[in-house]
């Protein structure tokens, strides 16, 4: 179906579910994936339409996590109506200022205490099962798209036999800590932008593809963030007061508070390296242009953990050479 076309019909069924014809759609967002969001004004009050084109989206685990969520205490979109055969949504409006907006050197401590405590709240409801679990096979395939997308399509690198070795051998160690955390649900991407200023604060979206998996994942996303970052000290506050509430609300996390921070950067470099795959599969193959001036907080993210710890040293070394690649190539374009 033509793009214009999915657009008519989401306006008929939009206009159906709320008995009022003619309604405006106004382009609200657009994230990552193939979905789309439209705000809609109507009997004096303002709505979100999501449009989650079926065989590329599927509606059904946002509904799923969002109740989820709810039953935590979470701030979620409320679902007004659901057709999963044409993918469309109808839900409440959580305003229009995300935490990427609103965050200053002012604001921050605030606003990550909210997001801290609307965060213990969705772990502390965790229950196995009930989500898909962050397996060893799952956060694999993600650090694939490292070598794959970032370093081959964008660097231009072909790894040899050697470093092929070495990159494996770096995987195991990240992936065995990674499996040693003790398990909770994982939005998988809680960060800034997807959090909103509103009252209850925050407002919590794009958690369609949330898992059951390590503790740290939710923390370092929300403190090693894709668009904004934040000197160390700083950083270090803000976990080492998730960790004492945590602890005092009885959740799993280590005891000891070097350990948990060892914990979170090796769970964040576990993201990092995804998202460095994920920014350049999202430039080269679904033609999003603007990820790719990112990655360099993200090469800095990497560099920072794998100079902490001698194990992940070859890291470095592997990043050296791939970074000096010379990248004037067919297809590099920003």
């Amino acid at each position: 179906m033509r793009r214009v076309d999915r657009r008519q019909q989401l306006q008929r069924w939009t206009e159906t579910q709320l008995n009022a014809s003619p309604v405006a759609l106004e382009r609200a967002s657009a994230d990552a994936s193939f979905r789309r969001y439209f705000r809609v004004r109507a009997a004096g009050q303002s709505l979100i339409v999501m449009d989650a084109p079926p065989g590329q989206e599927d509606c059904r685990p946002f509904v799923r996590v969002a109740r989820l969520l709810a039953a935590a205490g979470v701030h979620v979109p409320r679902i007004i109506a659901a057709d999963f055969e044409q993918g469309f949504l109808l839900l409440s409006d959580l305003g229009t200022t995300s935490y990427l907006q609103a965050l200053n050197d002012g604001s921050a401590d605030e606003l990550f205490g909210d997001a801290i405590d609307a965060l213990l709240r969705w772990q502390l409801a965790s229950q196995p099962d009930l989500l898909p679990p962050y397996d060893a096979a799952l956060l694999t395939r993600e650090l694939q798209l490292f070598p794959e997308w970032y370093l081959e399509r964008h660097l231009g690198y072909t790894l040899n036999p050697a470093q092929r070795r070495t990159l494996a051998e770096v995987f195991a160690l990240i992936l065995e800590n990674n499996l040693a955390q003790p398990a909770v649900y994982v939005h998988r991407d809680y960060m800034p932008r997807n959090l909103m200023v509103c009252d209850p604060n925050p407002g919590v979206l794009d958690f369609q593809d949330a898992v059951y998996g390590p503790i740290t994942y939710d923390v370092a996303s929300l403190f090693r963030d894709a668009f904004v970052s934040w000197d160390e000290a700083r950083v270090l506050d803000w976990t080492a007061r998730y960790w004492e509430k945590a602890r005092r609300a009885g959740l799993p996390v280590d005891r000891d508070f070097g350990s948990f921070y060892c914990d979170l950067e090796w769970m964040g470099l576990q993201r990092h390296l995804k998202v460095l795959g994920i920014f350049a599969r999202l430039h080269y193959r679904d033609g999003k242009r603007g990820y790719l001036e990112d990655t360099p907080r993200f090469t800095g993210y990497v560099r920072a953990v794998a100079g902490r710890y001698h194990a992940l040293r070859p890291l470095l070394t592997l990043l050296d050479a791939s970074e000096r690649q010379p990248q004037a190539r067919a297809g590099y374009t920003f």
